[in-house]
């Protein structure tokens, strides 16, 4: 499997409109080569933030395996037209939080997706998300980016 965007490319600088000081709009993903069996799709975008922490920006699940992209600007909301839900992120809401690291600092981010051979519960957050997943992941993959203000 492979994860891009139109807007930005593996370790390149994530645009400014996808953060807290542009639009904070969610950025448009694309992904090609699903495995046969996929049931549905999980993506979660995160920040490690220092030895061991890791803060969650955005997860979305039971995205559907004949889907290959996201539109850029999802609406926060947790229920998506695609069937696919958002879960809460860190900073307690649903949808995408956009990236607003300290002045002054660089931080990377990584969007993770996975193929997985089943649908989800709803309402999950990140820790119920990837102990569901387990045992479910047929492939996986991921694209990073960085931001600093």
């Amino acid at each position: 499997m492979r994860l891009t965007s139109k807007d930005f490319a593996e370790g390149e600088v994530l645009p400014l409109k996808y953060s807290v000081d542009g639009l904070a709009y969610s950025p448009p993903l694309a992904w090609q080569e699903v495995p046969e069996g996929t049931k549905s799709l999980a993506l979660i975008m995160e920040a490690p933030e220092k030895p061991g922490g890791i803060r969650v920006h955005w997860i979305v699940y039971n995205l559907p395996p004949d889907l290959s992209e996201l539109a850029e600007n999802l609406p926060t909301t947790g229920d998506l037209p695609n069937g696919a839900v958002q879960g809460v992120n860190d900073f307690q809401k649903v949808g995408y939080g956009p990236p607003a690291p300290p002045r002054g600092f660089r931080r990377a981010y990584v969007f993770k997706l996975y193929a997985l051979d089943t649908l989800l519960d709803k309402n999950l957050n990140e820790p119920q998300l990837l102990k569901a997943m387990q045992g479910h992941i047929l492939a996986e993959t991921e694209l990073k980016t960085v931001f600093s203000r």
